[in-house]
């Protein structure tokens, strides 16, 4: 489990990325809003943190990691060129964007139901209205 937080104008932003067993990787965009201090990112990563990645909908497929240990010095270089890279992974940005297009077609469907709708409801009340004229009320 990987969380990045990033300044991404004009909030912070986190992204929380995740790989599960079958080698599936989920992605949750969180927005802090203002710089989150240290103690803000620690009470979310033990708080809200595992139950906003099992809302994520979307997975991604990925290759999986390596099983064999690593040397802590070639650790420590994979970390600190972690730490500069400040990057957010195309695989988690791939997760998001289907995350994203999965909630907008929810949306679509939905409005275009309420919509429906009205124009029914209104269709309903001008036949009432024409049908009132027509008895003379």
């Amino acid at each position: 489990m990987k969380l990045t937080v990033f300044f991404d104008d004009p909030f912070w932003v986190g992204v929380i990325e995740s790989i599960d067993e079958q080698c599936r990787l989920k992605a949750h965009r969180h927005l802090f809003g203002a710089e989150p201090k240290d103690g803000e990112v620690q009470a979310f990563v033990l708080g809200q943190m595992n139950s906003l990645l099992r809302g994520a909908a979307q997975e991604v497929e990925v290759e999986p990691l390596p099983e064999h240990p690593v040397n802590p010095k070639r650790l420590a270089r994979q970390v600190a060129r972690e730490l500069a890279d400040r990057g957010v992974s195309t695989k988690a940005q791939e997760a998001l964007q289907r995350s994203f297009e999965a909630r907008k077609k929810e949306r679509q469907v939905v409005s275009r139901q309420q919509r429906e709708a009205f124009k029914e409801r209104k269709r309903e009340l001008a036949r009432l209205k024409a049908k009132a004229k027509r008895r003379g009320r």
